[in-house]
């Protein structure tokens, strides 16, 4: 605890690993296996706890709650870890519990702001530079990838994900994935194009916005099958780093994209189609 500045009425655990330059404000609990490194800040009343790291000059505010026993009714008490990146604020009351399975971790990365109120469920992964707006909720398993944006009172449900750059507006209900480079909102949500004042700001160039709008015209406008659409966005647009993303992000998809689910009634008539091509080909 060389160099840090420990109010008296903090409480901490002999055990928990304190770097240099650590400020530690009244009333914070910190337990025994937590590690705070070099030059984190902890509000009063914030309370953490289970094998928590916190990186390099994050601050955590008055209230927040991290690494505690996961929600999960599958936790059996197994080992787990909570990894929060550098330079990031955990703001006020904000809830980030411990992960369930042995050895897994929620991990934050580095950079990311998490306003007040907000909660990270068990097995979640939050990249770098994430944005989570007041009261924005991820249920268990969720992927939030690089530089995305939630609003806030927007739930995400459980092994849904967001991809990077995305920018989901707040009062949404996110129960699918939602596409990188995107923009949308809404119950149900609804994709409004491409985030272009995002990506703009983040130094895309326009050759990279018009290949990314035409990836996002062939897949949602095009009324192809997503296979059908990702075949022809790999045929046609150039294989640059964020279109390759697209593509990868599209097809790994195990809940389906936000905005994409089709009536049974279309999915009957697009085979129907199909079969009438087959057949038209071998007459």
């Amino acid at each position: 605890m060389s160099q840090s500045n420990i109010h008296p009425a903090a409480i901490i655990e002999p055990g928990a690993k304190i770097g240099r330059n650590v400020t530690i404000e009244a009333y914070a609990i910190i337990k025994k296996n937590v590690t705070l490194e070099d030059h984190v800040v902890i509000k009063s009343h914030a309370y953490i706890d289970g094998y928590t790291t916190i990186g390099k000059g994050t601050i955590v505010w008055p209230s927040a709650s991290i690494g505690t026993k996961t929600q999960d009714l599958k936790f059996k008490g197994e080992k787990t870890f909570v990894v929060i990146g550098k330079y990031c604020e955990i703001r006020e009351f904000t809830t980030i519990n411990s992960s369930c399975k042995e050895g897994s971790v929620v991990s934050v990365g580095d950079g990311c702001l998490i306003m007040a109120y907000c909660h990270i469920a068990h097995n979640c992964q939050i990249g770098n530079q994430v944005i989570m707006a007041n009261n924005a909720m991820l249920a268990g398993h969720v992927i939030v990838e690089d530089h995305a944006i939630i609003g806030g009172m927007t739930p995400v449900h459980q092994f849904a994900r967001i991809g990077k750059y995305a920018m989901v507006g707040g009062f949404s209900r996110i129960t699918h994935d939602v596409p990188p480079y995107t923009i949308g909102a809404g119950t149900p949500y609804k994709l409004g194009g491409l985030n272009l004042v995002g990506l703009r700001r983040h130094g895309f160039s326009l050759e990279d916005r018009k290949a990314l709008s035409r990836a996002f015209k062939i897949t949602y406008r095009a009324k192809l099958r997503l296979s059908k659409a990702l075949e022809r966005i790999h045929r046609e647009i150039e294989p640059t780093i964020h279109i390759q993303h697209w593509i990868s992000f599209c097809r790994s998809s195990q809940r389906g994209l936000i905005g994409f689910q089709k009536s049974v009634q279309q999915l009957v008539e697009e085979d129907f189609d199909e079969l009438e091509e087959l057949i038209e080909e071998r007459v």
